[in-house]
């Protein structure tokens, strides 16, 4: 593991001088600031926005306050996942016993829909792409167990620097009580910067993380919120997150998070967090998709 404890190290020097660097540097974007602003001014909702441009620029609204991340947090999940596998001497191709108690009926589960409740053997990658690309909160359920737990995945976010990226409760547990879906939260900010450090050092860094990298790049789930605002040629990897409608009657949240590559080469890493929302899921994912369009059309002028 010392490579990759060099790797870390070697990450943790290059975010130090960017965020030197960045005081000076985020003023050349004083005016796509100043349009997120008035953007998100008087919408009823709470709107978290976090953006690292190249690696060091940060553009954020809301930045620093916590929100909830329901499917979202199945991104740092799954690096929980390729850890554990990179640890114990496993890989993506071994494959991992599925009880059919564990084929949850009243859940989203495309693998359920597919398989049925019975008793199988599925290979991990199989598992990860139900729950990185579909989203599927039984394939989720069941790489916790075999990890150990979300205590695993937060663990690990600790040890990676990510204090404020917590995962306390799984699919199951958040199903019977859906206000445990705020405890599984992030800032904007900081599930930008592991998005951001994903692209560019984790992913080259073990064909575990690459593998990810392509699940999120053919994600299947939320196209039409920051995939829906970038501009031809663009590419991006993103994992969305929805929600039901609390005691209120307001969306818990419907988040979108991944990083781009524009068709110029120019690349950043985007958080969108839109919760409490009195709007429709319709029109809650198309405010993701307007920062989304603000923030290219700003970097492609």
């Amino acid at each position: 593991m010392r490579k990759f404890t060099v790797l870390w190290i070697c990450v943790a020097v290059v975010a130090l001088w960017c965020s030197v660097r960045g005081v000076a540097a985020d003023r050349r974007y004083e005016h796509l600031q100043r349009r997120l602003d008035e953007f998100v001014s008087g919408k009823d909702a709470r709107i978290g926005i976090g953006l690292i441009i190249d690696g060091c620029d940060t553009v954020a609204v809301n930045g620093r306050r916590d929100f909830p991340m329901l499917s979202v947090y199945k991104f740092p999940q799954a690096l929980a996942v390729a850890d554990f596998c990179l640890r114990n001497g496993k890989t993506f191709s071994d494959s991992v016993c599925v009880n059919r108690d564990e084929m949850k009926p009243d859940t989203y589960s495309p693998m359920r829909d597919r398989y049925g409740a019975v008793d199988m053997s599925l290979p991990i990658d199989e598992l990860l792409r139900y729950s990185v690309q579909q989203s599927d909160n039984n394939a989720c359920d069941i790489l916790f167990r075999m990890i150990g737990g979300p205590a695993v995945a937060d663990s690990l976010m600790k040890e990676l620097g990510y204090g404020n990226i917590v995962i306390e409760s799984t699919e199951d547990e958040m199903h019977a009580d859906i206000y445990l879906c705020y405890l599984n939260r992030s800032t904007p900010v900081e599930m930008a910067m592991l998005l951001d450090r994903f692209y560019t050092e984790m992913r080259h860094a073990a064909p575990e993380y690459m593998s990810i990298a392509e699940m999120m790049e053919t994600c299947e789930t939320g196209i039409d919120r920051i995939v829906a605002g970038l501009p031809p040629g663009a590419a991006a990897g993103h994992k969305t997150g929805t929600g039901d409608r609390n005691s209120q009657g307001r969306l818990i949240g419907i988040n979108d998070c991944g990083y781009v590559r524009l068709a110029d080469g120019r690349r950043y890493s985007l958080a969108v967090f839109v919760s409490d929302s009195a709007y429709s899921m319709d029109e809650t994912a198309a405010i993701i998709a307007e920062v989304s369009r603000i923030i290219a059309g700003e970097l492609t002028e």
